[in-house]
């Protein structure tokens, strides 16, 4: 019995798949999923700050691993967030935004008591995660984080009765 011949028209419409993700991409996807739940767990607003951006700015290492190769010789030391930019330009905004953070978690990491307050590291927190999700979208991998369900609304159970 011979192989069967699939007409052209049965791959019309189908997406292409992704490469399978390189390993250290997908270790610093998982270490930046770990720095933001550590985030989130933390009581002080400068270190739910501080680490809610290194988080971010794993993600964006783990893209830059995807989608470059190591350059040779020697150039001058580049910004994650303006490499990011570039490799990946539907991130740019993402990338503008965490960089114009950056001195505010120097400032938090190193302690000064009014680096932050509880409502930015709330705030980046929360963003650290929708990129996260971005990103990983981005990579063609599962968010790391299930998504929330919606209370009151129209995302229910098809199995219950009403």
């Amino acid at each position: 019995m011979g192989a069967v011949a699939m007409p052209f028209d049965a791959f019309v419409g189908q997406l292409p798949l992704l490469p399978p993700l390189p390993p250290a991409a997908a270790q610093l996807l998982t270490q930046a999923s770990r720095a933001l739940a550590e985030a989130e767990g933390s009581a002080d607003p400068r270190q739910r700050y501080a680490t809610a951006h290194l988080a971010a700015l794993r993600a964006a290492a783990a893209v830059l691993a995807a989608r470059t190769r190591p350059e040779s010789g020697r150039r001058r030391p580049r910004s994650a967030w303006v490499l990011l930019g570039e490799v990946a330009p539907e991130l740019g905004e993402w990338a503008g935004f965490f960089a114009a953070g950056a001195s505010k978690r120097a400032a938090a990491e190193a302690g000064l008591s009014h680096a932050v307050t509880e409502r930015e590291a709330d705030d980046l927190v929360r963003d650290a995660g929708a990129f996260l999700a971005v990103v990983a979208g981005c990579l063609g991998q599962e968010p790391a984080r299930s998504r929330p369900r919606l209370v009151g609304g129209t995302d229910h159970d098809p199995r219950q009765r009403r």
